[in-house]
């Protein structure tokens, strides 16, 4: 098939790197000049496993980038994948995916015959159906439901893994209500992916799978906040909080994926989503208390973090070590990452800081330009009074006689990645 796809971010990017993969000919199309010019030469913009193999592969030829919409014309159907950043009340900003939607339905007004428009952005329910189509409609001269058709196909991409999980996902999701040319349309965009491997397909409508995605990752959140407020008691009894997760995990009712307690979840999702679905629940009436209940223990855990290194050094005028700067491992991005507010604990105490990450510290400096970055986690550990880990990178793991080299050996594990040995004053954040 042809497939279009407007957005060349995290999401945009992999899916249409991996629909190239997938057989189809794929255009990605992007503002950016810059990231246009790097995917057409086989170039990843982002930090992703895996990616940059299919980039190196498809880029400038199955898959290619523009600016220009009128590319679109040629494809026969559209995703939009493009931000829905938080407003400071914790609502979607949907400006950018409106101007988009705008955008496509201009190019659109010169095309003969029918198309099919997918939400691939996450957005609050009947935005599809209330905004973005009806400002498609409107700019193209289009019919709903007649010669244009919409659909929502939510994306479940974590980063890190966003690669092997879209060639590998756990159930696809179309959002299509009784529009059958845009139910068959991702079907077939599909149907390559669903020859490789055997994933469910929930059909259901618009706004329902827009819930979904919303709900998803409420979930998921909800159950890490539950995890990290019990290990926060388990630590005042002294208990290891991971042998009761193991135990628990067992029951399968409960399961045993997001249950490693410890400083928390950031990045571009959860964040974002918990805070979107509170502030769309909040517009309804409706004040969902155990959501901001997840997101209140979620915020105190980088601060009890902080408090354990109290507990041994005062930091005042001290090099203090962050190990970890990205909100997690195999990824670069550094959004709501909680070493943001790890950092931002220790410049208040006066620290000296400096922290490593092997492929995030650019992105952090853009936060914190003032504190030093070291080149590897033995040049951040040399000569520190204390140190915090924050994000479970494997290398940290094999870290070792690096912690003989600091000034006095405190190390706050806030991933259980670090193994404790004698000479080492550890301290685990749940355990």
């Amino acid at each position: 098939m042809d497939v279009s796809i407007i957005g060349s971010g995290y999401v945009g990017t992999t899916v249409a790197a991996c629909f190239a993969d997938l057989g189809h000919r794929v255009v990605n199309v992007d503002v950016d000049a810059d990231v246009v010019e790097r995917v057409n030469s086989g170039d990843s913009p982002i930090h992703e496993p895996g990616l940059d193999d299919l980039l190196a592969a498809y880029g400038g030829d199955e898959l290619t980038a523009t600016t220009d919409y009128a590319d679109v014309l040629e494809t026969d159907l559209t995703f939009l994948a493009l931000p829905t950043p938080s407003r400071e009340d914790g609502s979607i900003d949907t400006s950018i995916i409106e101007a988009a939607a705008g955008t496509l339905g201009e190019a659109l007004a010169s095309k003969d015959g029918e198309h099919v428009v997918v939400t691939k952005s996450t957005v609050v329910p009947t935005t599809t159906r209330d905004v973005l189509a009806p400002a498609i409609a409107a700019a193209s001269e289009m019919t709903l439901g007649e010669d244009l058709h919409v659909a929502m196909n939510p994306e479940f991409l974590r980063e890190g893994s966003a690669v092997e999980d879209f060639m590998h996902p756990d159930k696809l999701v179309f959002g299509v209500g009784d529009d059958v040319t845009a139910r068959d349309a991702l079907a077939d965009v599909f149907e390559p992916l669903l020859d490789r491997v055997d994933a469910p397909v929930v059909e259901t409508g618009v706004s329902e799978a827009e819930m979904i995605k919303y709900a998803n990752n409420a979930f998921l959140a909800t159950k890490v906040s539950l995890i990290n407020e019990i290990g926060n008691i388990c630590k005042e009894y002294g208990i290891d909080a991971y042998e009761v997760a193991d135990a628990i995990g067992l029951d399968d009712r409960i399961g045993e994926r997001f249950l490693r307690s410890g400083v928390g979840w950031g990045g571009s999702c959860f964040p974002k989503d918990v805070a979107a679905i509170i502030a769309a629940a909040r517009s309804r009436g409706y004040e969902p208390r155990l959501l901001e209940a997840a997101v209140a223990v979620n915020d105190e855990q980088p601060r009890r973090m902080l408090s354990l290194l109290d507990d041994h050094v005062d930091v005042e005028g001290e090099r203090v070590a962050v190990l970890g700067l990205a909100f997690k491992p195999g990824t670069d991005d550094v959004r709501n990452s909680r070493a943001i507010d790890v950092i931002a604990g220790l410049r208040e105490r006066g620290a000296d800081i400096v922290a490593y990450d092997p492929v995030a510290a650019d992105n952090m400096r853009e936060h914190f330009p003032e504190i030093a970055y070291a080149p590897s986690a033995a040049d951040a550990l040399a000569g520190a009074v204390g140190a915090l880990v924050v994000t479970d990178w494997d290398e940290f793991a094999a870290l070792d006689e690096e912690f003989d080299a600091m000034a006095t050996p405190v190390v706050v594990d806030g991933r259980r990645v670090v193994e404790p040995r004698e000479g080492i004053v550890y301290e685990g954040l749940t355990w």
